[in-house]
């Protein structure tokens, strides 16, 4: 790895560090894989175990609710699971995820929030 870039351990690709909508890019935007490099704290980099990281899920981030108690969505996170030691962990969604590859994530119930989020209002 340079300070530019780094190589996916998951797909091969090459995947630029500077991303839109976050300070430390933790997986690949084109396969949404990760490697377990965090041990305590995002970016801390300090984890042994260095285990492929396997996206599994969608989640939202929680953001309370408005005025009127209705419940605020917040922002898209990607659920992923270390294959190695099993731990979960919740990630922002880049700026240059790949759409189709997060859609994939996405379960029934959740498709339109998502799909506002990724498209907007109307898409």
């Amino acid at each position: 790895m340079n300070n530019n870039y780094f190589i996916c351990k998951n797909c091969g690709k090459k995947v630029n560090l500077n991303a839109i909508g976050t300070k430390h890019r933790n997986h690949c935007p084109y396969c949404l894989w990760s490697v377990h490099v965090d041990k305590k704290t995002s970016s801390d980099r300090s984890s042994p175990c260095q285990g492929l990281m396997e996206p599994i899920g969608l989640s939202f981030k929680d953001e309370g609710a408005d005025k009127y108690g209705k419940k605020i969505q917040g922002e898209i996170m990607i659920v992923h699971k270390c294959q190695k030691c099993e731990k979960e962990t919740k990630n922002r969604i880049a700026g240059d995820d790949d759409t189709g590859a997060i859609m994939g994530l996405c379960d029934k119930e959740n498709k339109d929030e998502v799909e506002r989020q990724l498209f907007g209002e109307k898409y």
